[in-house]
């Protein structure tokens, strides 16, 4: 498609994500001391990635990648690349990495605290952003790594991870004394990781709220006691103790929440954006005070806890778990769809960004033709 001294990148206007443009500049000429060229071969498109961009100045996501305009950002994705040459002490051209990429076909990375499992790109815009964003893996040191299900890594672990996280933030604050967790956006691929962490402790009910169209679907998971569309919020009994983990960020659905559960809510947590077209300020609410759910904060807390190859030997169990439903040959939890080139990638960012993407598709978007 483009000649390898070049570099395509795809940016997307920073208020309406669905509007992308395609940006192309030079690869440098030559690499200095300590940096490496990877090629980005492959990386997922999901409403998380929605999530960062309309999050993109508020927590910082846009400041990764830096774009070519100010009006403009270059969303993050998880994904894996390939090294093509190398002028830093112990990476290899021709090594593969699993981490968090920009939405273009290379990046430049400078490898800092270089071991058998990894490097932190240590890149000066980079320092001050949170760690767990800056870590990349050697796929070939990777106990989770399957070559065959590099899809379902890209499209679910980082979601995995967070919904984990926050799985073991409520069980970590004893459900704030609730006896159901209510889930937003129930058939979204972070909800239903959460539902499927919460639902293996079998300590609170777990509903799902989802869409019409996607109720048969988030049934059929298994993972929710009760699942109900968003029109019938006012049927799940309001007096019982009760947590509300909001994916969607749809300012009136949380007013109908706490409207409708006031005093019983004991905890609401705010966790992404996939409603982004109803993004706002909600104003008073009966009840809790929304709270941020920041994942890096839980992370460094059980990382203190417990050890980082404790947190990470948790999560590695959960994720063999969590791979059984979503990989099963009957009715897998998740259908790949991988796309190739650059429009066709444009056209499939702006499917997710509309929400037309089916609850079992996950995006796997390849900007090489």
């Amino acid at each position: 498609m483009h000649a390898m001294s070049t570099c395509v990148t795809l940016e997307v206007a920073k208020s309406h994500p669905d509007q992308s443009r395609v940006v192309s500049a030079p690869l440098p000429a030559a690499l200095a001391p300590g940096e490496v060229l990877l090629r980005v071969e492959n990386f997922a498109f999901t409403a998380n990635n929605v999530t960062y961009a309309m999050f993109g100045d508020a927590m910082h996501y846009w400041q990764f990648f830096p774009s070519s305009d100010a009006a403009w950002g270059v969303i993050p994705v998880w994904g894996f690349a390939t090294v093509l040459s190398s002028e830093a002490d112990g990476i290899a051209v021709g090594e593969r990495f699993y981490g968090y990429f920009p939405t273009a076909t290379h990046v430049v990375v400078k490898p800092d605290r270089v071991s058998p499992g990894g490097f932190v790109d240590g890149v000066a815009h980079r320092v001050g952003l949170p760690a767990v964003y800056n870590q990349y893996v050697r796929c070939s040191a990777d106990p989770g790594y399957r070559e065959s299900l590099e899809a379902q890594q890209a499209l679910l672990r980082p979601l995995f991870f967070t919904s984990f996280l926050i799985d073991d933030f409520l069980d970590d604050n004893a459900w704030f004394g609730a006896e159901r967790i209510v889930l937003s956006s129930a058939s979204s691929k972070t909800a239903y990781g959460t539902a499927f962490c919460l639902h293996a402790r079998k300590a609170v009910d777990v509903v799902g709220l989802t869409s019409k169209s996607n109720l048969d679907f988030t049934r059929d998971l298994g993972c929710y006691t009760e699942v109900v569309t968003y029109d019938e919020v006012a049927d799940i009994g309001g007096d019982v103790a009760t947590v509300y983990v909001d994916f969607s960020g749809n300012t009136e659905l949380r007013r109908a929440i706490h409207t409708h559960f006031g005093d019983a809510l004991k905890h609401s947590a705010s966790i992404g954006g996939t409603d982004w077209q109803h993004l706002g300020k909600v104003g008073d609410l009966p009840g809790p005070r929304p709270t941020l759910f920041f994942a890096p904060s839980q992370i460094q807390k059980r990382i203190k806890d417990w050890g980082n190859a404790t947190l990470m030997q948790r999560l590695a169990a959960a994720w063999t778990d969590f791979m059984v439903p979503v990989t099963r040959p009957d009715q897998p939890w998740l259908v790949v769809n991988s796309v190739r080139g650059v429009e066709a990638s444009q056209a499939a960012i702006q499917r997710v960004v509309a929400g037309k993407v089916k609850p079992d598709e996950g995006m796997i978007l390849s900007l090489w033709g």
